[in-house]
């Protein structure tokens, strides 16, 4: 039997990067720029000969010590090779797709992903550099193949998708990818540590670190992780689309980022705790939730196959109240009158956040494009924090389920 893959011991494996002077924690580099104590390293670094692997920095835009750190921790998480961190999930998202994309090529994308993937692949990318998209169900394995044309260059999908919370098959999506000799890129923003897409045949790992990983709702940062040569090719002097494009991180946010990454295990053990069991006592009063870790899901057993040991089913779930007003009203009385979680968008944060999908970060669909996503208009997307008790927190929500008469 092959052996687990454990991400939180994976990182505890990962060389941790001492401070200046001994600290236990990694020093801030801030430097803009990079001395040399040979003239001829200077070309050697423009030319890609050298680099950080030998120790060797150019210049801030480029590697920084602290962000390639923080990189290897994510290249651990996500057992890549590599891995480097952006100042926003949307920067590492066009970044990877920019890299493998050129003029004219195609890609194969989930119909239902965030809302600003969306606009990128639907609207921007189109215009300004003539890469199109054909959008598919990805549970549909003959639809998503059939997409693909003699110019697709990318698969991509979402592990658990934004918000309807379909599960990719990994595994399958991958094979069909690569015979077609096309790349498999995965967002995994809303399954850090519970799935590791890269050991199910994912070539390119993309995140929006605001989320999950960072925790705290306080700062905006994106990951890619991939192979070596996929990760030197975004710093390439010429055509690296980080390096050209500058959304590479800031030091400080990568030092703030990295040291929370230790207790990310911890976070999403108890997030996924929280949902299974709302979830769970949703589905007994008949509610219409939707969460992959009900064996109802129709892609229960599917991810449940998938998962890392431990670390449960994620932290995200889904109510559906049928009219934007009903789920209004729902998201009003729990804000305002228990101090439940906040209405807003985003998600992975310690309280409680809660969108209308299709007024929010799905809004870049049209209405026909949401339906047929499966998204309805009082579609609640729930990231459960970990504030207060459970079972003070289910009586609030408990209590608000039942001034509306959501099904008991």
């Amino acid at each position: 039997m092959t052996e687990k893959f454990d991400p939180q011991a994976a990182l505890a494996d990962t060389r941790h990067e001492f401070g200046e002077h001994g600290g236990v924690n990694l020093s801030i580099e801030t430097s803009t720029t990079f001395t040399v104590m040979e003239a001829e390293m200077m070309p050697e670094l423009f030319s890609g000969r050298a680099g950080p692997e030998g120790g060797c920095y150019l210049y801030g835009r480029h590697f920084n010590p602290t962000v390639y750190a923080l990189g290897k921790q994510l290249a651990a998480i996500e057992n890549t090779a590599a891995g480097y961190a952006t100042a926003s999930g949307m920067g590492a998202i066009s970044a990877a797709l920019m890299q493998v994309c050129d003029a004219g090529d195609h890609i194969v994308c989930g119909n239902t992903v965030y809302g600003g993937t969306f606009a990128l692949l639907n609207s921007y990318l189109p215009a300004k550099a003539r890469v199109t998209t054909t959008f598919v169900d990805i549970t549909d394995h003959a639809s998503v193949a059939d997409a693909f044309t003699d110019q697709t260059k990318v698969l991509y999908i979402e592990s658990i998708a934004n918000p309807t919370l379909d599960v990719a098959d990994i595994p399958k999506l991958a094979e069909i990818a690569h015979a077609k000799g096309a790349v498999l890129i995965v967002d995994n923003t809303f399954s850090p540590m519970l799935l590791t897409p890269a050991n199910h045949g994912a070539d390119i790992v993309v995140h929006s670190l605001t989320k999950f990983v960072n925790g705290a709702s306080d700062i905006i940062a994106g990951a890619v992780c991939g192979s070596h040569e996929f990760i030197g090719s975004l710093m390439d002097l010429q055509l690296g689309s980080l390096m050209l494009l500058g959304s590479t991180m800031d030091a400080q946010m990568a030092f703030s980022i990295s040291m929370r990454i230790p207790h990310l295990g911890l976070r999403i053990t108890e997030h996924s705790r929280r949902a299974l069991i709302f979830a769970e006592r949703l589905r007994e009063r008949g509610a219409p939730v939707v969460y992959p870790g009900l064996a109802d899901h129709p892609q229960h057993a599917l991810l449940a196959s998938l998962v890392n040991e431990s670390y449960g089913f994620g932290g995200v779930f889904g109510l559906d109240l049928g009219t934007v007003q009903r789920a209004e009203q729902f998201m009003e009385t729990l804000q305002n009158e228990f101090g439940f979680g906040f209405m807003a968008v985003s998600l992975g944060y310690f309280d409680t956040l809660m969108s209308c999908s299709g007024e929010t970060t799905s809004s870049e669909l049209t209405e026909a494009e949401r339906l047929e996503a499966g998204i309805s208009p009082g579609y609640v997307r729930i990231s459960i924090g970990y504030t207060g008790s459970l079972e003070q927190r289910w009586k609030q929500f408990e209590t608000t389920l039942d001034r509306l008469g959501v099904t008991d």
